[in-house]
């Protein structure tokens, strides 16, 4: 499974963003059997634009094969791009590393 994680920061020991169209980062996950194989840094290209950065987010994480998102919150607008391409949403806050491991339990 592919999970793309909002974070501050380029690793797995940071913590969650509170915002998903305006993270900085996305931490895209692969897991495999329950555990984590390996993870790629995407910068938010869209954490700077007047408007529409969750829409954006949304499918800069979508294009990345995203089957899961975890973020603080995320938006209605970037909410209805997750769900219309079947990712699934967990609003989670705290470290990176614990909420991966609730998600692939």
């Amino acid at each position: 499974m592919k999970i793309a994680i909002s974070s501050a920061e380029k690793d797995l020991e940071g913590e969650i963003s509170e915002v998903f169209g305006r993270s900085p980062y996305f931490l895209i996950v692969t897991t495999e059997n329950g555990e984590v194989k390996g993870f790629e840094v995407v910068e938010n290209d869209s954490v700077d634009q007047a408007g529409g950065a969750g829409v954006a987010a949304a499918k800069t994480v979508v294009d990345k094969g995203a089957e899961a998102v975890i973020s603080g919150a995320v938006g209605p607008r970037a909410e209805g791009v997750l769900e219309q391409f079947r990712v699934k949403i967990f609003l989670k806050k705290g470290k990176i590393k614990k909420a991966i491991s609730e998600v692939i339990e």
